[in-house]
């Protein structure tokens, strides 16, 4: 039996964050680099880890991101190898150079405590959807790992003068020096009778990249009312 699950064995960690197949995260956990990871996430663990739910600097910065008791994030710290994981979504790495990154909120599976991160309202979007939409960007040097509903696709903007629309309900992340400005439209669905006829869309231009995951169930997205 040993042999036949010798290939499902992790390989020695190379990297902070690294992928174990598509849909797992492998953490290299060290003393004093702490990470927030999505509470609920953690899978398994190899060595000391501790946790922390909900811990003060999360409830300091995120007080517009809530659901249910508190901002649903942990704090683990210690040494060893962390393993996390969202319901079988794929799992996306990003090595942060100095730059930064917005993320929608379910699709924020973990990141380096140091970075620095705040919960931002999207800017051009309050008269299509209520009073806006919020989003986690996250800045710095250091790692994030982020999720998706199926293998996504990463749209490169600027190449010309046209926009590049997305489904709010399939959006995951995006360069947040990108403009972005709400567009409605028509669903076909609604010349047969199937939906109410009107569709929101985003709309990004500038330099820069969108991570759109092939889902559009609107469960993923995150919305808060403030």
């Amino acid at each position: 039996m040993n042999q036949q699950l010798a290939g499902f064995a992790p390989t020695p960690a190379v990297a902070r964050m690294e992928n174990h197949g598509r849909t797992m995260l492998k953490v290299a956990m060290a003393s004093g680099r702490d990470l927030f990871a999505r509470a609920g996430s953690m899978v398994a663990y190899e060595g000391f880890i501790q946790y922390e739910p909900n811990p003060p600097a999360v409830r300091r910065i995120a007080g517009q991101w809530v659901t249910g008791e508190g901002a649903p994030v942990m704090k683990c710290s210690g040494d060893g190898l962390l393993y996390l994981a969202d319901y079988g979504a794929d799992v996306v790495v990003v090595n942060l150079d100095d730059d930064s990154i917005s993320v929608n909120g379910t699709n924020l599976l973990a990141f380096d405590a140091h970075l620095q991160w705040g919960v931002e309202r999207v800017k051009g979007l309050a008269k299509f959807a209520g009073q806006g939409l919020w989003n986690i960007t996250v800045s710095g040097t250091g790692w994030v790992a982020l999720t998706s509903r199926g293998t996504p696709v990463v749209v490169e903007c600027g190449r010309g003068e046209d926009e590049t629309y997305v489904d709010p309900d399939a959006l995951v992340a995006w360069s947040p020096n990108l403009r972005v400005k709400g567009k409605r439209s028509f669903k076909a669905s609604s010349l047969i009778g199937r939906g109410s006829g009107e569709a929101f869309q985003m709309a990004f231009s500038g330099q820069g990249v969108v991570v759109v995951q092939p889902s559009e169930d609107s469960t993923d997205r995150l919305r808060v009312r403030g």
